[in-house]
Parts: structure tokens; C-alpha cells; sequence
């Protein structure tokens, strides 16, 4: 492949590909042998992130950018002027191993538009990764976007060789994907979920049996909706992330703030910048949902609910339920420190840990890493403030934001270090 016209495909298909914020490698244990080449252990990948949070760890590339399908929320929908690109499966291969060599990635992640039909696609996808593997006996990361309509065989094989998978729900209603992408439907996009689920609970079992059964999408699979293309609601949202996450044991749902690409009627009408603050506060719920022990209906208390924009979800929480507080940091429960503003996860640990020698006072909350400034006025032993024991949480919301003023870090998109 000649470096001059490979580096003009590059920079058509891997910006085309920046639209897509699904591309975390957690999770996979993928190991190397005496003659491969990289791996995926633990965390084997290296992260980088551009100035507004997306991450570009990987090569992060579009097979092509020639589409049949004209999703007005797209870039590289049909009727849009663009330049048109596409490699063949052995360019990707070779950009993928010598990019590797160069120490430049650690891994691949391959979406693509999709070309003559899904199964054609597909095939093209598993056939970059099935070489990488087999071929070259690279150990590396791999992630591949799965296509919408494609056969169960090619996605049985596509999790044969990548370590996830992901299929995006796009929008995060039919009735919205109806009106933005008529040409697709939600069949098509919860197949391959229910299927992909159905095979990696089958080779869960199987594995137990058989030990040397090879590997099936180690790293799970995952999906993402684009925020702020339709007028669908957090709360709205955040139920069906729910849903997806128990429905098909989704490792992820990657939230989108829609990036306006087209000049059309059924578009809202925002400004050229993605909607980042809302984007991070449905992250910052989705992580109390899988992480803190929080379920839809304590972050959002109902479907038309959206999440306040200057404050993070679990102070909002907290707020709603002050006849809850103050705790005693001794005798809580796991469950009820994991709801105390201002506490981590590490803060927790740390604190059960402690506790189990002797009694934990206030002064010992910030060496466990607590944020003081929220956390004193939900514990016993912090601040003494009558807004708090009159049930006050105008007032005591004002005197918290008094020292926090909804800041959000933006270093790691989608795996932030939540304010909480």
C-alpha cells in the first residue's frame, strides 16, 4: 500500500469514525504466546483523549464512509457531499500491525458504513480481525462494530476473533429512529444484541466443561445512543440503558451528545456544540447504576424527569432524600455509604475496613479520600447545619454549591471520576 494514498484514505476514515464514542478496551484478558504479537491483558491498552473527552486510544477507523442508508444524524449518510473512502481488509491489517509496531495503538477499533448490505459488511469486518488473529497472531485489541441485519453466522464468528462487539441502538426510541433513519428499524439493531447474549451465556457454560474452548467477545458487548437528536428525556434514556443492561448484559452504554452534521426541518435546532454537560451527567448516572447500587427510579423519578445540570445526580438524590440523613458512618450499611454525597468507591472500601479496628471519626473521612465539602453534611460528626435537620434542601443545596459549583471532569470519556 503506498504511505501517500494510505494516508489520505486515514485521514477521511478515521475522522469519519471520531463520531463514534464507543471504543472502551476494558475488560478483555486476551494474553499473548511466545510468537504473537501485543496483547490485551488488564489494562494492556493505552488511553489517550482529545480536548473534549473522546477517547482515541485505539486506531479508530471506518472500513468506509460509503453508505446505503441516509440517517439525517449521520455524517456519513448517503446524501451528504463528503469525500468517500474505503480500505480493503488488508490495508486495515497492514495499518493495524505497523501502527502497532510504531508504538502508536494498542489495539483496533473497526466500524464501517455499510456497503452493498449488511452480510457483505460484516464479512469484510470479520475478515480484518480473523487475519489479524490467525495470519499475524495478534493479540491485541480488537473491536469491531457490528451491522445492523447481519446473519447470526458472521456475528457468531465476529466474537470468535474480537475481544467486544457493539451494536448501536442509534436513537433511543423506535418512534425517534423512525422519524431520523426510516431506512433502519429495531429489529435489525436488537437481534444481533439478543443473539450475541444467547452465545456468550452458551460459551460461559461451555467453557466450564470444555477449558481449551476458545475465547467469544471476552470483552462483552456494548451500544450507544446519540443525546440531543430528538427530544427524548433522561429519564427516558436512562430506562432504556436499564434495560439493555439487564435485557442483554451489555457492558456499557456510551451516551452521544449529538453533533449537529445537516441543515434538515427534523433536527433540532442547537448550537455547533455538543451538548457535553448533559452527556456527562447521564454518565455520571449511568456509573451509580452500575457501580454505586442505584437503580432508574432513585436517580430519576420519572420518565418526563431530566437531570439538573449543576449539580451531579447522586447530590441531586441526596437532596430529595434528607429524612435519610445524617448517617452514621459505623454502622451504615455498604449500600446506604455508597449514597452519601462526597464518597467513592475506594471511600467506602476504606471505611468498612477501618471500622473493623475501631471507630472511624470525621477526621479520618478525608484521608480516605471523602469530598469533605459535600460529604460533612450528610454524616454524624460533620457540619451541624439546621437546613439539614429542618429538612431545608434549597438551603442547604445553596450552601453546598456555595463550594461546588458543578464542575465535571471530562479527562475520560464515559469513565470519568465522577463528582459523587
Amino acid at each position: 500500500m503506498g504511505m501517500e494514498k494510505a494516508m489520505a484514505k486515514l485521514a477521511i476514515l478515521a475522522d469519519a469514525a471520531k463520531y463514534d464514542v464507543s471504543c472502551s478496551s476494558s475488560g478483555s484478558k486476551r494474553k499473548n504466546s511466545a510468537d504473537g504479537l501485543g496483547d490485551a491483558t488488564g489494562m494492556g491498552i493505552c488511553h489517550s483523549y482529545t480536548t473534549d473527552g473522546r477517547c482515541i486510544s485505539l486506531l479508530k477507523i471506518l472500513l468506509t464512509n460509503h453508505c446505503i442508508f441516509d440517517c439525517i444524524y449521520c455524517v456519513s449518510r448517503r446524501s451528504n457531499d463528503v469525500k468517500r473512502a474505503a480500505f480493503t481488509v488488508e490495508e486495515v491489517v497492514e495499518l493495524t500491525i505497523e501502527f502497532y509496531k510504531r508504538n502508536f495503538i494498542e489495539g483496533l477499533f473497526l466500524s464501517s458504513g455499510i456497503f452493498r448490505n449488511p452480510d457483505t459488511t460484516m464479512e469484510r469486518l470479520v475478515r480484518v480481525a480473523k487475519t489479524l488473529r490467525t495470519q499475524h497472531k495478534f493479540n491485541g485489541y480488537i473491536h469491531l462494530k457490528s451491522i445492523p441485519g447481519a446473519s447470526n453466522e458472521l456475528m457468531h464468528e465476529a466474537g470468535l476473533w474480537a475481544d467486544r462487539l457493539s451494536v448501536n441502538i442509534e436513537l433511543p426510541t423506535e418512534q425517534s429512529l423512525k422519524l431520523l433513519a426510516p431506512e433502519k428499524n429495531y429489529a435489525d439493531i436488537r437481534g444481533p444484541m439478543e443473539y450475541l447474549s444467547q452465545a456468550a451465556s452458551e460459551h460461559i457454560a461451555e467453557k466450564k466443561i470444555i477449558a481449551k474452548k476458545p475465547l467469544f467477545m471476552p470483552a462483552g458487548q456494548s451500544t450507544q445512543m446519540v443525546v440531543g437528536a430528538t427530544n427524548e428525556t433522561d429519564g427516558q434514556i436512562l430506562g432504556i440503558a436499564d434495560a439493555l443492561y439487564r435485557g442483554y448484559g451489555l457492558k456499557r452504554v456510551y451516551y452521544s451528545g449529538y453533533i449537529p452534521v445537516a441543515d434538515d426541518a427534523r433536527l433540532p435546532a442547537i448550537s455547533s456544540a455538543p451538548p457535553l454537560l448533559r452527556e456527562n451527567r447521564l454518565y455520571q448516572a449511568d456509573w451509580l447504576m452500575r457501580f454505586y447500587g442505584f437503580t432508574v427510579g432513585d436517580i430519576v423519578p420519572n420518565a418526563s424527569f431530566n437531570l439538573e445540570t449543576d449539580i451531579d445526580p447522586k447530590l441531586s438524590w441526596a437532596l430529595r432524600n434528607l429524612d435519610l440523613f445524617p448517617i452514621n458512618v459505623n454502622s451504615a450499611s455498604k449500600a446506604m455509604l455508597l449514597k452519601v454525597p462526597g464518597f467513592g468507591l475506594k471511600t467506602v472500601d476504606r471505611i468498612i475496613s477501618a471500622r473493623k479496628f475501631g471507630i472511624v471519626r470525621p477526621e479520618h473521612l478525608q484521608k480516605f479520600g471523602a469530598a469533605w465539602n459535600r460529604a460533612q453534611y450528610f454524616v454524624e460528626g460533620g457540619t451541624k447545619l439546621s437546613l439539614l435537620n429542618n429538612g431545608d434542601s434549597s438551603a442547604l443545596r445553596r450552601v453546598i454549591q456555595s463550594g461546588y459549583h458543578g464542575k465535571w471532569s471530562l479527562k475520560e470519556k464515559g469513565q470519568q471520576a465522577p463528582l459523587f
